[in-house]
């Protein structure tokens, strides 16, 4: 049997696997994005892939936080977008 990668949710606290999950990475460049893949380079952060668990997200400030940066709300829109 293959292990599940298990990641926790920055915003709800939650354990869940890794395809639960969507990564919201800062690069070397300061640059914030959304990575699909989970594999690019980068300080990440996961939130679940619920509407509840951005929007907790962005009320509490935990990806600024987390990033050490101030994301931008188009990040926030973008992941609306893959919580769907």
């Amino acid at each position: 049997m293959k292990k599940i990668p298990l990641r926790r949710c920055v915003a709800t606290g939650e354990q869940l696997p890794k395809k639960e999950l969507i990564r919201v990475v800062k690069n070397k460049e300061g640059d914030v994005f959304v990575d699909p893949t989970g594999k690019q380079n980068g300080r990440g952060a996961y939130l679940k892939k619920s509407e509840e668990a951005i929007a907790l997200a962005k009320k509490k400030g935990v990806l600024n936080r987390t990033l050490g940066i101030e994301v931008p709300d188009e990040i926030y829109e973008e992941l609306l977008k893959y919580a769907k």
